[in-house]
């Protein structure tokens, strides 16, 4: 899987300079961790985005967001917006949002 580095420069914006915010090669795209917590990646099929167990229900009624796969399998809590989705730039923060919401509410790694 190839990265998209658009992508990764969109998601670098919208986080900013966040305290806890890394970044590193992940699951065959780029990834951004908080505090530790994988948060979002993108790759060249998408934005990848943590909404937590429960918390995705919202997100999956949206245009091009779909259950993350991983080796055929569903990933609980975490979507695929496609970038009709992630293109939108209202659905595109409602979606970080609510991934640093989540991911904030972790207990410290």
């Amino acid at each position: 899987m190839a990265r998209d580095a658009g992508l990764e420069e969109l998601l670098r914006e919208e986080l900013g300079q966040r305290p806890g915010l890394s970044e590193k090669a992940m699951f065959g795209g780029w990834a951004f961790l908080l505090n530790g917590h994988l948060l979002c990646g993108a790759r060249e099929d998408g934005m990848l985005i943590r909404l937590g167990k429960g918390n995705d229900a919202w997100a999956l009624e949206q245009p091009d967001v779909k259950p993350m796969l991983s080796r055929g399998r569903e990933m609980q809590g975490w979507v695929r917006a496609g970038p009709e989705a992630y293109g939108n730039d209202m659905l595109r923060k409602r979606l970080l949002l609510a991934a640093l919401n989540f991911v904030e509410g972790l207990p410290p790694k």
